[in-house]
């Protein structure tokens, strides 16, 4: 890929077990978790007896090996490096297939060595990892840690560290990191141990390159990984009641047939990208799907069966909201559509209990990983929640992951919820009050004609529902008042030249018109195709360096929505030429994090948002080629 990562993912399983280089070089710097706090782990090479840096910066010693390459796939890292004669290939490898739930919750992670003389000589060869006690606290010395070495069978030597209080489930929020459960750094064919490092514990694994290779992997066991409604949860890949370490056992065992998998996966999200929206499209969906992964975690509840929690990630830590999923999903219809379901339950499970006094739907069901209800703002006043949005949301994700492949079963047995939910849409969605909504960075306002769109690809979801369950009666009815408020909406948010308003009441206004996309995928056509068109075209008049606005009330933007409103393109090259601006943002953009939403279309700034599931949105081109969710 041409686009230079921002950050570069390389251990990304879920919010806490998380990885990543935020340097050009792996060597120049140590690694840290996804919100910048050091998660370090060193990689040394000794070359007939001289130790070589390949991870980690100038502390960790040794001569740092010289980088020649990096390539960054949908699911791996490859660095190649050289020194003395010696050419070095490591390849991080995590495999969160999302159409596999066994594998996009497994918490282990690969790194593979290869070796190779470049110079025809024969050179002894070892390879060692060390791992801070960072990984299992929140912060390093944070409490004393217990370690220990462990067997995983047929060769693998483990060491496992962790705290010795394990607070779980107990710290929830934001900028937080795991401080329960134990992290686990394994070796094929190698040995495992520890040692103080100016009081600090780190975990080490080292192996023999006799043969040119060898193979590590990092885990992590959380022990319960979810407090749901007071209920702790385990991960998914433990409902089989195997072991972490029969888990390791099965990766390791497993490791060369997801290698051919990840290669076939990763070429053909390549190829269709780059037929759907050319080179730069591909750059940032390859980037971008490790990420959105990560930021879930996947549990199973007895009642409420599967259960996808997304954390929002350096925003608020938010569990489960309604209008960072809805963006998240295009990623997840393609592979699989069972998750956007597993995204709507706990909602659906807290809107019904009597905890929620509301007639629409919540913003939110916790802060990760405490899902227990509501924490955007105050249940008592509802001029705090965001009514429209969320209703809206939670309709068209249903709809959506039933055109695309899911079951009917969600929607039957939350019908009278949905319904309610569509109704209220009809009640105060054609002009909407004064109400938050997603992107009031600026401030909300009324009228604003987003939320009516909002509402009426909410109302036109009730109705493909309905038809989906076999109510043609009742789905007409949803149909007609969705109709009716498109044409009404249309006349209301004209500005005169063919373009539509930011709100009904302010005519020299605009805002980048996202949520009417879904008439486009799923083939509604409840507004022309010369409206949407007419709409794309007025944008490009306000395009900046790095992309297009919100709207007119300021230069900020975010890399999801224009994903989004490009899909109103004619073609791809107009889709291409539409979020090479975006491309440009992440491939320029000074802060090295995660791939970041919200920023400024002038300066390449980014805002807080980092490492959020919402870049699933980028992918909603690709949803649109493949005509997934036309009806």
């Amino acid at each position: 890929m041409k686009l230079r990562a921002p950050a570069v993912p390389l251990i990304t399983v879920d919010p806490y077990f998380s990885v990543w280089s935020c340097r050009d070089t792996l060597n120049e710097a140590a690694t840290c978790h996804w919100t910048g706090h050091c998660n370090t782990i060193n990689g040394m090479l000794w070359i007939d007896g001289e130790q070589y840096r390949f991870m980690g910066g100038e502390e960790a010693g040794g001569i740092p090996m010289r980088q020649i390459s990096m390539e960054i796939t949908a699911l791996a890292t490859q660095y190649v490096f050289e020194a003395h004669g010696v050419r070095l290939t490591a390849r991080f490898f995590t495999p969160v297939f999302a159409d596999d739930l066994l594998l996009c919750s497994r918490p282990v992670s690969y790194l593979a060595l290869r070796t190779e003389a470049l110079d025809g000589n024969a050179h002894a060869l070892r390879a060692e990892l060390s791992a801070s006690e960072e990984l299992c606290l929140d912060t390093a010395r944070q409490e004393p840690v217990t370690v220990e070495t462990v067997s995983c069978g047929s060769g693998i030597e483990a060491v496992k560290i962790g705290g010795t209080t394990q607070p779980i489930l107990k710290n929830a929020g934001d900028d937080t990191r795991i401080d329960w459960g134990y992290f686990y750094l394994c070796v094929q064919s190698g040995k495992a141990g520890w040692r103080k490092v100016k009081g600090e514990t780190f975990v080490t694994a080292e192996a023999a390159l006799s043969e040119g290779s060898a193979l590590f992997a990092f885990a992590y066991d959380d022990i319960d990984s979810i407090e749901y409604f007071k209920k702790p949860l385990k991960a998914y890949w433990k409902r089989s009641g195997k072991t972490i370490e029969e888990a390791i056992a099965d990766a390791f065992a497993e490791y060369p047939a997801l290698c051919a998998r990840e290669r076939e996966f990763s070429q053909t999200l390549t190829r269709k990208a780059t037929e759907a929206g050319g080179e730069i499209y591909a750059d940032m969906l390859t980037l971008a799907y490790r990420q959105v992964m990560a930021a879930h975690k996947l549990v199973e509840d007895e009642q409420d069966g599967l259960l996808y929690i997304s954390k929002e990630c350096l925003s608020n830590g938010c569990a489960a909201t309604a209008d960072v999923s809805y963006p998240s999903m295009p990623m997840y219809l393609l592979y699989n559509p069972e998750l956007v379901n597993g995204m709507l339950r706990p909602i659906l499970h807290y809107a019904k209990s009597a905890d929620w006094p509301f007639e629409f739907a919540p913003h939110d069901v916790g802060c990760y990983p405490q899902v227990n209800g509501q924490v955007y703002c105050a249940h008592s006043d509802p001029s705090h929640q965001m009514p429209i949005e969320e209703c809206g949301n939670m309709l068209v994700m249903a709809a959506a992951a039933v055109t695309a492949g899911a079951g009917t079963e969600l929607f039957a047995e939350n019908r009278a919820l949905f319904a309610q939910w569509a109704d209220y849409l009809i009640a105060h969605g054609e002009d909407p009050a004064d109400q938050i909504c997603t992107d009031d960075f600026f401030r909300h306002l009324a009228h604003n004609c987003n939320l009516g769109l909002k509402a009426i690809m909410g109302i036109a979801s009730m109705a493909i529902l309905l038809t989906r369950t076999g109510d043609s009666e009742a789905a007409a009815r949803y149909r007609d008042t969705a109709r009716t408020m498109a044409r009404s909406w249309v006349s209301r948010a004209a500005k005169g030249d063919g373009s539509f308003r930011l709100a009904f009441d302010q005519p020299d206004t605009f805002s980048l018109k996202y949520n009417i996309v879904w008439d486009k995928l799923f083939g509604t056509g409840l507004f022309t195709e010369q409206e949407l068109a007419d709409e794309f075209a007025s944008y490009h008049q306000y395009t900046n360096r790095y992309g297009t606005p919100l709207d007119s009330r300021g230069s900020t933007s975010k890399s999801d929505w224009q994903a989004w409103t490009g899909v109103l393109a004619k073609d791809s090259a107009e889709f291409e030429a539409f979020m090479t601006p975006v491309w440009r943002y992440f491939n320029e953009m000074e802060s090295r994090v995660p791939m970041a939403d919200w920023y400024s279309t002038k300066t390449a700034k980014y805002f807080y948002m980092m490492h959020r599931s919402v870049q699933g949105g980028l992918f909603i081109r690709l949803l649109a080629q493949e005509d997934t969710c036309r009806i």
